[in-house]
């Protein structure tokens, strides 16, 4: 079962040190030259506020993944329980973003050692003529994959307004509904005897 991580809007207090750390967490370049350089911090997960509302909200790691179902070049995958963009295979058609339920795929710049990436032939025309077209591809929540110390966003959290979901915490709540479900069984069946 992929994991997840879900924002709690009953403890969320609306901070985005989630979505700073996000960002940090996927520079490939220290902070302070990405500042020097004007390079945008993006984030994976995005703070929605509503009148009803403040919460993190970020993919979900579908099971049976709409966004690769559809993707025409097989660029997002399944690996480390999660659903992972190849960015080198993406070819920025957006077909993952309609077919997303949640609304968290996004296009992104490309860049490698703090440098946007261009592409190679496509243009684009400007009022100071031609110029180099940014290379974007779909970036979305990787749950932080190969950092040591899990996803950046749970560990900044103040409010630890997030949890985790993956096969122990569904196996405990599910366990915890059937006791609650058996008790309240049993006491409609004692109340009935009286």
């Amino acid at each position: 079962m992929n994991a997840f991580i879900l924002g709690n809007p009953e403890k969320c207090i609306g901070c985005k040190a989630c979505e700073i750390a996000c960002s940090v967490a996927h520079l490939d370049i220290s902070v302070v030259k990405a500042n020097e350089m004007n390079i945008p911090f993006i984030s994976r997960l995005n703070l929605v506020r509503t009148s009803a509302a403040t919460m993190p909200v970020q993919c979900r790691q579908c099971e049976d993944a709409p966004c690769a179902n559809v993707c025409s070049v097989g660029a997002i995958v399944h690996k480390d329980n999660c659903n992972i963009v190849l960015e080198e295979k993406c070819i920025g058609c957006k077909e993952c973003m309609l077919a997303c339920p949640f609304g968290m795929l996004e296009m992104q710049p490309k860049s490698a050692q703090g440098e946007m990436e261009f592409q190679a032939g496509l243009k684009v025309e400007s009022i100071n003529g031609e110029q180099q077209k940014a290379y974007v591809v779909m970036q979305k929540c990787d749950l932080c994959t190969g950092r040591a110390e899990g996803p950046a966003c749970i560990e900044v959290c103040p409010a630890n307004a997030f949890v985790i979901v993956n096969s122990e915490f569904i196996r405990r709540n599910l366990n915890q509904k059937r006791i609650s479900s058996a008790q309240e069984i049993a006491k409609c069946r004692y109340i009935r005897n009286s």
